[in-house]
């Protein structure tokens, strides 16, 4: 098992930057894959970004790349992601999620955190 607290959220205006993070705990991150989704109102999961634990190898939404970066702190047990120029689409519950692969299916990943709110104004 494990467990996912993010934190981070808030609202911030358009252009603002903001860093999400996620602490894990229960077991050990070590061959497993962890990744951002975001739920806007009225839509589907959707894929963000993700980051393979043991290599640092990366993915991101083409909607993000460029604007994003997901990162992680081995020491830390914790995963990041960095928000820039964000845009009133980016509004939405981001939640973090950890895999044993790499998948940009939201129904594959194995355990889900409870989710922070952003809120891009403009």
């Amino acid at each position: 098992q494990v467990q996912l607290v993010e934190s981070g959220g808030g609202l911030v205006q358009v252009g603002d930057s903001l860093r999400l993070s996620c602490a894990a705990s229960g077991s050990t991150l070590s061959g497993r894959v962890m990744g951002w989704f975001r739920q806007a109102p009225g839509k589907e999961r959707m894929f963000v970004a993700a980051i393979i634990w043991n290599s640092g190898t990366t993915y991101y939404a083409t909607s993000v790349k460029g604007r994003f970066t997901i990162s992680r702190d081995h020491a830390k047990n914790t995963v990041y992601l960095q928000m820039n120029s964000l845009k009133a689409e980016d509004t939405a519950v981001y939640y973090c999620a950890s895999n044993k692969v790499y998948t940009s299916s939201t129904s594959s990943w194995d355990f889900w955190g409870q989710g922070t709110q952003v809120t891009v104004s403009s």
